[in-house]
């Protein structure tokens, strides 16, 4: 599952600086370094794993290699997220009404 990939390169924390930098537009590899407290080696190898999990897309530019988010990515983790999200409100909006019903139980008892 494709979500599992996105997940796992979202779990490093500087990985997810990388996501909060591209968030403001394309950034060439250099303008990410000078942003990270990362070596070079460091930040292309973040790169790839995002890049592999689907995050970031790279283009050439001359000698350049430029750096954007993939909002398709993105899209997908929100959609497996909601949907799970869903789930949850459901189970929660249960659990609710069940401790509702066990206090007004309670209190009728205690009268």
């Amino acid at each position: 599952m494709i979500v599992d990939y996105i997940l796992q390169a979202l779990a490093d924390p500087r990985r997810r600086m990388i996501v909060e930098i591209l968030r403001t537009g394309e950034q060439p590899v250099g303008a990410l370094v000078a942003r990270l407290p990362i070596a070079q080696s460091g930040v292309s190898r973040h790169l790839r794993i995002l890049r592999e999990a689907g995050l970031v897309r790279v283009r050439r530019e001359g000698q350049r290699r430029v750096y954007a988010l993939q909002p398709e990515a993105l899209r997908e983790l929100t959609t497996w997220l909601l949907a799970d999200r869903a789930v949850w409100d459901v189970r929660l909006d249960d659990l609710d009404a069940e401790l509702a019903r066990r206090l007004n139980t309670r209190e009728g008892a205690d009268e």
